[in-house]
């Protein structure tokens, strides 16, 4: 493959021109010369470009990024840092799936409306104490009685 000028290389990675010149002031990338006015970029940028893309989408930042590659294309991954990203990623994985099941709770709960039903109340508590990074303590499931029903039942017209 030959070389390719920046808008080549924007186009077949979909990463903006003002993004590739922004990565290589910040060494991520390094152009090989001009064409014109234009820069041009060895096929293998599309690797490091790739690589860059997997390590923002992980949530790691340009500068941790930069530091796990060498001048040469060639990363050079702390697997220590990559295990704990990965950790990092487990965690908030566990939290978005107990908000996904939280509000599916809240979608098909037999209570009237959400906020009567005690089991997604107590996952707003958790949620407005910044303490959901928790799983809740039980999977969420609708309740088998409704709340509504449990009121007539027992005469008790608190929610918890």
């Amino acid at each position: 493959m030959k070389d390719m000028d920046i808008a080549e290389v924007s186009r077949r990675t979909g990463v903006p021109a003002s993004t590739l010149r922004y990565y290589e002031e910040k060494g991520l990338v390094a152009s090989i010369g001009r064409r014109g006015q234009r820069r041009l970029f060895d096929p293998a940028v599309l690797d490091r470009l790739a690589l860059i893309a997997l390590g923002r989408a992980g949530g790691f930042t340009l500068d941790e990024i930069s530091s796990m590659l060498t001048p040469d294309g060639l990363p050079k991954m702390d697997r220590g840092r990559l295990d704990a990203k990965a950790n990092e990623l487990d965690q908030i994985i566990q939290r978005l799936r107990a908000i996904r099941d939280a509000l599916r709770h809240a979608a098909i709960c037999p209570a009237a409306r959400p906020m009567e039903c005690p089991t997604f109340r107590r996952a707003v508590r958790l949620a407005g104490a910044g303490r959901f990074e928790v799983a809740p303590l039980a999977p969420f499931r609708a309740e088998a009685v409704s709340v509504t029903r449990r009121k007539r039942e027992t005469g008790d017209v608190r929610l918890e």
